[in-house]
C-alpha cells in the first residue's frame, strides 16, 4: 500500500481523467434513461412549455437520432476510459506493483459500472422530468455535432444488417378479425367484466373504423385566423375544448392548442403554446391515425378529403372515448347530449350526424359498415331520397321508417320507428325530387 501511494505520479493523472470520463458516461446514461422514460403526455406538455422543455420534445420527436447519438458518445467515452485504465495498470505492473495494477483495473471496472451506469440510470428513472429538462441543451449540442457523420453510421448499419442478416423477415401479423373472433369464442366472463370485454372489441375495431366516422365536422370546432390572441381564445372557445389555427384566407389547419392543458393562459406568446397538427385522409383508420399521433406527440389531426381540403378534425381524446366508452358516439361528443332519444315506445328522435354504427347498436340492427359505404344517418337519407332532405320526407332502411322532422340549416333530425306489417310509405315520399 505504501508503494502504491509512493507511485502516485503513475496513476493520479489517469485516475483524474477516468473520474471525468465516468461523469461524462453518467451524463449520457442518465440522459438516455430520463428522456426515454418520459410518457407521451409528458412530451406533449413539454411541446408547449418553456424553451428547455421544447428542446426535450424536439429530441424525442426523432428517437432514432437521439439514441444513435447517445450510444455513440457513450461508447466513445467508455472505450477511452478503459484504454486509460489499461495504460495505468500496465505502468503499475512495469514498476513491479503487480497487485496494485490488478487492483486498479478491477477498481476501474467497478467504478464505471456503478458510477457510469447503475447509479445514473437509477436516479434518472426517479427524476426523469427534471433531469431531461436539465440535460436538454448540452445533449442537443452534442447531437448536433454528430449530425454530419450520422448518414455514414446509418449506411454502415444497413450494410452490416444486409451482410449478417440477409434473410431477416418480419413476423406475421394477426388479422384484427381473427383477434376479435378469439375474444368472442374465449370464455372471458370469468376473468373480465362486460365493459372490459367491450373495450377489447373497441380496440380491435380501431383498424376498421374510418377517421371520418369519429371526426368533428367542420363548423363544430373553433377555428381562429391569425393573429392568435388571448381575446379571440377567450371569446370563441368553450372551456376544455381545443382551438385550431387556420392559414389566412384558407381553411387549412396547421396548429392547435388544447385549453384543457392550461390553468392560465399568458397574454403574450400564445403561439409557443400551440402544437402542430397532422393531416390524415378521410379514409384512414383510427388505428393508423392514433399511430401517427403517438409518433408525432400531438393531440389533433386534420381530416382532409380527396382534394386536400379540410373537412374536420379528430383529437386524441376522441379516439380514447371511442376505445373506452361502452357505446361510443361522435354525435354525443359534438352535441354534448344524447343523439338518440326514445320519445315514445318504439319511436326515436335521431340526429342526422349520428353514425349508422351507433344507431344499429341502439336499435339492435344487424348492420356492418362497409369500407366505402354509408357512415351517418344524414348520408343514408341523401342516398335513399336522392336529394337534400326536407321536412316530411320519409324512407325505409333495414325495417325502420325514417321521417325528417327538422331539416333546418344547422341540424337534421328524424323520427325513427319500426315498420309494421302491411304498412307502406305514402306514394311520392321516398326518393322524391328536390323542391
Amino acid at each position: 500500500m505504501t508503494e502504491f501511494l509512493s507511485s502516485v505520479e503513475l496513476w493520479l493523472p489517469g485516475m483524474i481523467a477516468m473520474c471525468v470520463l465516468v461523469l461524462a458516461s453518467g451524463f449520457f446514461s442518465s440522459s438516455e434513461t430520463a428522456l426515454f422514460s418520459l410518457s407521451q403526455e409528458d412530451i406533449r406538455r413539454f411541446r408547449v412549455g418553456n424553451a428547455p422543455q421544447r428542446v426535450v420534445a424536439q429530441l424525442c420527436h426523432n428517437p432514432d437520432r437521439l439514441l444513435t447519438a447517445v450510444l455513440f458518445w457513450n461508447l466513445l467515452i467508455n472505450l477511452s476510459y478503459f484504454a486509460i485504465s489499461f495504460v495505468v495498470s500496465q505502468k503499475l505492473i512495469r514498476s513491479e506493483q503487480q497487485f496494485a495494477g490488478g487492483a486498479f483495473g478491477v477498481f476501474g471496472m467497478i467504478l464505471m459500472i456503478v458510477g457510469g451506469e447503475v447509479l445514473p440510470k437509477s436516479i434518472a428513472v426517479v427524476f426523469s422530468r427534471r433531469l431531461s429538462v436539465l440535460f436538454s441543451w448540452p445533449l442537443a449540442i452534442l447531437i448536433r455535432l454528430l449530425d454530419p457523420v450520422s448518414p455514414s453510421l446509418n449506411r454502415i448499419t444497413r450494410m452490416a444488417r444486409r451482410t449478417f442478416w440477409p434473410h431477416l423477415k418480419k413476423e406475421p401479423i394477426l388479422d384484427a378479425d381473427d383477434l376479435e373472433r378469439a375474444v368472442d369464442l374465449t370464455n372471458l366472463e370469468k376473468h373480465v367484466a362486460r365493459h372490459e370485454r367491450q373495450v377489447l372489441h373497441n380496440i380491435l375495431d380501431l383498424s376498421e373504423i374510418q377517421v371520418e366516422e369519429v371526426m368533428r365536422p367542420r363548423g363544430s370546432y373553433v377555428a381562429i385566423d391569425p393573429p392568435f390572441s388571448l381575446a379571440a381564445v377567450g371569446h370563441e372557445a368553450p372551456p376544455g375544448d381545443c382551438v385550431v389555427l387556420q392559414e389566412p384566407g384558407t381553411e387549412e389547419l396547421n396548429e392547435a392548442m388544447l385549453l384543457l392543458q392550461f390553468a392560465h393562459l399568458p397574454d403574450e406568446l400564445l403561439e409557443q403554446k400551440t402544437e402542430p397538427v397532422i393531416h390524415v385522409p378521410w379514409t384512414a383508420s383510427l388505428a393508423y391515425t392514433l399511430h401517427l399521433m403517438t409518433g408525432k406527440f400531438t393531440h389533433v389531426a386534420s381530416v382532409v378529403n380527396e382534394y386536400g381540403e379540410n373537412i374536420g378534425i379528430v383529437t386524441y381524446d376522441d379516439i380514447m372515448d371511442t376505445v373506452l366508452s361502452a357505446e361510443p358516439s361522435r354525435a354525443r361528443r359534438v352535441l354534448k347530449r344524447e343523439p338518440i332519444l326514445e320519445v315514445a315506445p318504439g319511436k326515436f328522435h335521431v340526429e342526422g350526424m349520428t353514425t349508422l354504427r351507433y344507431l344499429s347498436r341502439r336499435l339492435d340492427l344487424d348492420y356492418e359498415p362497409e369500407t366505402d359505404g354509408l357512415l351517418t344517418v344524414a348520408g343514408m337519407l341523401h342516398e335513399e331520397l336522392e336529394h337534400l332532405p326536407h321536412n316530411g320526407d320519409e324512407c325505409e332502411w333495414l325495417g325502420f321508417r325514417f321521417r325528417v322532422i327538422d331539416a333546418s340549416r344547422r341540424q337534421l333530425r328524424v323520427m325513427v320507428s319500426k315498420v309494421l306489417e302491411n304498412d307502406s310509405l305514402p306514394s311520392g315520399t321516398e326518393g322524391g325530387t328536390d323542391e
